[in-house]
């Protein structure tokens, strides 16, 4: 019988860099080290605590915090392991905290001891959590401490399970347009193609070092981790985006390579000492999670050099790639558009712009971008009916409204879900609309995204009120604020006697936009 191809997980990645690495630094935060090999010690060390507390193959383990060499270890203890890492965005408000943790069924809970008090507001509530573990000074009574936790371990236990490529790596919740989020399964192999296509792009090589900053409950920030440790290159670890340490850390790591999002760059280039830094070490930077826009990257190009790299994905997959290269801001007619693409399929992925009955359309035509390869989800975690509305014909339909150009280039046109980008941060408008609509003298609400000069897009809510409401814009704001996280919450309210309605009688976002979304009408 023919044997099946070695497909490798990401416990052989960490074992080989152990191995072959061991002494070469594996992540760098604020004056701290870890080795490679002390990275792998320390993950089996936890993966052994965790198995004894009673975790087991594909059990999920609950991960809240900033980002930080411990974050990197409960991931490592995973990945060593099949036991699913599942993210909590730090942002949110508990009540959406005990969603997705309910949601995903966590069996341990670990989490910075600054987020005790969210934590131990809904805790009473989280049935399937056994287990709590605390990283930080003050360690709840109700919790275990880290140290005291990681001290269970042993380093050379042999009982921990290890994982297939089959097996999901990480369960990573986004905000879907029915306002529920939901949780997306990434599979051992999946990401590991996904890394290999970063490394790629990137040109990544072990003696890089990256600098992140984004948030590690993303997938973008895990996606640029494992490409990094793909290649056992050393990543440096910013647990926020402050731009005098990145360009203090830059300049003092030599820093080759690093991810941000469009608005962080532009608040590089505003920052008023940015010529004082020597930066000259930086040679890529990848930027996603929305489009830059081109005046935007041209002044980037004109003061950092060429070194801008565009990849397109999501949670649920990627990609697209646009490389440095094609960043031809003096070029010919053709290179200035490609400077608003998010470039061409990247090898491996299949994409097609489709309309609403899934029928292929022509080049310069917008539909729905759709794709396929391997770097795709798995599905919706106990969601069954979005796995399948989401993936079918076995195509990832993504939701966003695109078209190709000639050459095979991508375009985004819009978004098909009415998601907001803001600061990098999606925000689904329907969510918001969910949690205003609670409020009991909120009869209508309808929420888009508005251009702001330094977030990109800035949530706007339109509301009908109730009849004799006398509710004003503080109200509506304040009242969101118990209800989902700061970042989601209207930064403007418009009050309307009516919405405007489509034929179909849904509410008009394009009408809406082209009322409220011009800053000088809004």
């Amino acid at each position: 019988m023919p044997q099946k191809p070695y497909r490798p997980t990401f416990r052989d990645m960490m074992v080989n860099n152990g191995k072959w690495y061991g002494d070469h630094p594996a992540y760098v935060q604020a004056g701290r080290q870890i080795t490679f090999g002390g990275y792998l010690g320390q993950s089996r060390r936890l993966a052994s605590a965790l198995h004894r507390a009673g975790m087991r193959r594909q059990d999920r383990l609950g991960m809240l915090g900033l980002n930080s060499i411990e974050y990197c270890i409960m991931y490592g203890a995973c990945q060593l392991t099949g036991y699913i890492a599942s993210t909590v965005n730090f942002r949110l408000a508990a009540p959406e905290m005990e969603y997705v943790i309910g949601n995903s069924g966590q069996k341990v809970l670990i989490f910075e001891t600054a987020f005790s008090g969210s934590i131990d507001s809904i805790r009473e509530r989280l049935g399937t959590v056994s287990l709590f573990v605390a990283v930080g000074p003050d360690c709840p009574e109700w919790a275990v401490s880290w140290n005291d936790f990681l001290a269970t371990g042993d380093p050379k236990d042999e009982d921990p399970p290890h994982p297939s490529p089959d097996d999901v790596a990480y369960l990573m919740y986004t905000s879907g347009t029915t306002g529920k989020p939901k949780g997306v399964m990434q599979e051992h192999h999946a990401q590991i193609e996904n890394a290999k296509f970063v490394d790629i792009a990137y040109q990544l090589g072990h003696r890089d070092r990256m600098l992140l900053m984004m948030p590690f409950f993303h997938i973008g920030a895990k996606a640029l981790e494992n490409a990094a440790h793909w290649v056992a290159c050393t990543v440096h670890i910013h647990d926020s985006f402050d731009p005098d340490e990145i360009f203090r850390t830059i300049e003092r790591e030599k820093i080759t390579v690093s991810h941000m999002a469009p608005t962080m760059i532009q608040m590089l280039l505003e920052h008023p000492d940015r010529e004082k830094y020597d930066l000259s070490s930086l040679r890529a930077v990848l930027y996603s999670a929305a489009p830059m826009p081109t005046p935007v990257l041209r002044k980037a190009i004109s003061a950092f050099g060429s070194i801008f790299i565009q990849m397109y994905g999501s949670t649920e997959g990627s990609g697209t790639l646009l490389p440095a290269s094609a960043h031809r801001p003096d070029g010919d007619a053709r290179d200035i558009r490609r400077l608003s693409s998010i470039g061409h399929p990247i090898m491996g992925v299949e994409m097609k712009v489709v309309d609403d009955n899934d029928q292929e359309l022509p080049v310069g035509t917008p539909g729905e971008l759709c794709f396929r390869g391997a770097p795709m989800m798995r599905g919706y975690w106990n969601n069954a009916d979005a796995t399948f509305d989401a993936l079918r014909g076995g195509w990832m339909h993504t939701g966003d409204i695109a078209k190709f150009d000639e050459d095979g280039f991508l375009y985004l046109v819009d978004r098909k879900k009415d998601m907001i980008i803001s600061g990098g941060e999606n925000i689904y408008s329907r969510e918001v609309e969910e949690a205003l609509l609670a409020h009991p003298e909120i009869a209508e609400a309808a929420v888009i995204g508005i251009p702001h000069e330094k977030w990109g897009e800035a949530v706007c809510a339109v509301v009908v009120k109730t009849p004799g409401s006398q509710l004003t814009e503080d109200d509506v704001i304040a009242f969101s604020r118990g209800q989902i996280a700061g970042y989601k919450r209207p930064q403007q309210v418009h009050f309307t006697d009516k919405l405007p309605t489509l034929v179909s009688g849904k509410i008009s976002k394009i009408d809406l936009r082209k009322i409220y979304a011009n800053p000088k009408k809004a």
